[in-house]
């Protein structure tokens, strides 16, 4: 039992990283202002908006797996196949303006990170964030025959989460939690969020902050290196679509990654953000509409400067990581989408310059009350955005004939090669489509999702007081 143990947990090892850079994506600093606003004006008791946020992104975030792994194609390259010509353009537009938006947050937390760690303007941090992103994935590629590239490179990545999650943890022992119990039960529902219009926006903007449409592209595409690597090395050879014996090899290997790395790692930050800010702000109606400078000042105040310090660090390699990623996904979505032939640092640079352009614009003229308000309002183009490009990802898992597997290679003779004819009679077919429960809790999450964020949207639109 020890030794199948020891198997299991071997070979679940070589699955970690995909799960991790994806966890990135729903830890970003436009995640911080909500949960610090929530901790503030309602203590422990919007826990529970960080962890169904968390659930609804497993799901989606499941169904991204599945696609990728099955059909051995992201949900961009999906669309461009799939969907009639004006709705993938339509599709790909939605998709690039929500890389963008994605970006601009990553941009704006590194470059008040840099302000307040080094003391750069904030002009010269966001020309920075251009360069050392793309620095960074000029040593990436997402070709599965070398596997060490890409595990060098998730590595990198990991250490840069792990890093976020220890300077939170750092955080959590600088306060004091008198009420344990108290902030356990803020996990689990509470009426707040019902009977107070401020608790349900701001439950909102940590949904609508959380659940991130360029993390769909990104999961459906970052699983497919392992997947050429096994065909690589058992067949000796690749074809567009997975063998179905990489195909069970990989994919519930793949999910318990992803659900584990979101679960421990984005659940975490999140839940550890709006702690730290009910143990220390609440109360503090300054809290309230804090940008991320004011939470660094409002930290130094209330902890310590060593406390504002340690979030500014956070703040750092989260953006880092976050802007990596996010410039990954915009790559993923161009050639997915458009099927460019750019070389991969031309496609990384254009995405990374169409979010720098408005931040610098910004910065120029408006300076950093001009940076909070662009940081706003990528969040509202996020939150409208989202329901439209996960669409396509619950059609696609819920399609048998796309979702259906044929296998191409002879998994009954191991010492057939690539000369050897495949007998018909011996195909192996095996449908991986959405069971009809899987299907509904899938819509239902799209449908809860898409209502909920128009709902904020449309609230925000009419004067309300509302945290995205």
């Amino acid at each position: 039992m020890s030794t199948e143990l020891s198997q299991i947990l071997r070979k679940f090892v070589k699955f970690l990283g995909p799960g991790i850079m994806v966890s990135v994506a729903y830890m970003d600093p436009g995640n911080y202002s909500t949960s610090v606003s929530g901790g503030a004006q309602y203590k422990y008791q919007l826990l529970f908006s960080i962890f169904i946020s968390n659930i609804f992104a497993v799901v989606l975030q499941c169904l991204c797996i599945k696609l990728g792994t099955v059909t051995g194609r992201d949900l961009a390259e999906n669309c461009r196949r799939h969907l009639p010509r004006k709705l993938n353009l339509t599709l790909y537009i939605f998709a690039e303006l929500a890389i963008i938006a994605t970006d601009l947050a990553e941009v704006v937390g590194t470059a008040i990170a840099l302000q307040i760690l080094f003391g750069i303007p904030l002009v010269w941090g966001v020309v920075l964030t251009v360069m050392d992103v793309l620095i960074i994935l000029m040593f990436y590629n997402t070709d599965g025959r070398n596997m060490k590239t890409v595990r060098a490179f998730e590595i990198f990545v990991s250490v840069l989460v792990c890093c976020t999650c220890l300077c939170f943890v750092l955080e959590m022992f600088k306060i004091s939690v008198p009420n344990k119990l108290e902030l356990f039960r803020g996990f689990f529902p509470t009426k707040v969020i019902f009977k107070e219009k401020q608790a349900l926006y701001i439950s909102l903007g940590i949904l609508g902050a959380t659940v991130m449409p360029h993390s769909l592209y990104l999961g459906s595409s970052i699983v497919k290196p392992r997947l050429t690597e096994y065909d690589q090395k058992k067949y000796g050879r690749v074809e567009a679509r997975p063998s179905l014996s990489a195909i069970k090899y990989a994919l519930h290997y793949s999910y318990a990654e992803l659900i584990i790395s979101l679960f421990l790692i984005a659940t975490f930050v999140n839940s550890a953000i709006l702690i730290v800010a009910g143990s220390t702000l609440s109360g503090q109606p300054e809290a309230a509409d804090a940008d991320l400078l004011s939470i660094y000042e409002l930290l130094v105040h209330f902890i310590s400067p060593a406390a504002g310090l340690i979030f500014a660090l956070a703040m750092l390699c989260s953006g880092q990581s976050a802007g990596i990623i996010c410039t990954m996904a915009g790559q993923i979505v161009s050639e997915g989408f458009l099927e460019w032939s750019l070389p991969p640092w031309a496609t990384r640079l254009c995405t990374r310059l169409i979010a720098i352009v408005p931040c610098l614009i910004v910065t120029f003229t408006m300076g950093e009350r001009g940076i909070s308000d662009i940081l706003n309002l990528s969040q509202v183009v996020l939150s409208l955005i989202l329901p439209i490009v996960s669409a396509p990802l619950i059609y696609f898992t819920a399609n048998r004939k796309l979702m259906t597997v044929t296998d191409e290679y002879s998994d009954f003779d191991d010492e057939a090669d690539e000369n050897t004819p495949l007998n018909m009679d011996h195909k192996k077919v095996t449908d991986f489509t959405n069971s009809p429960w899987l299907t509904w809790i899938a819509i239902a999450i799209w449908a809860t999702i898409g209502s909920l964020n128009c709902y904020l949207v449309v609230s925000f639109l009419l004067g309300a007081d509302v945290h995205f």
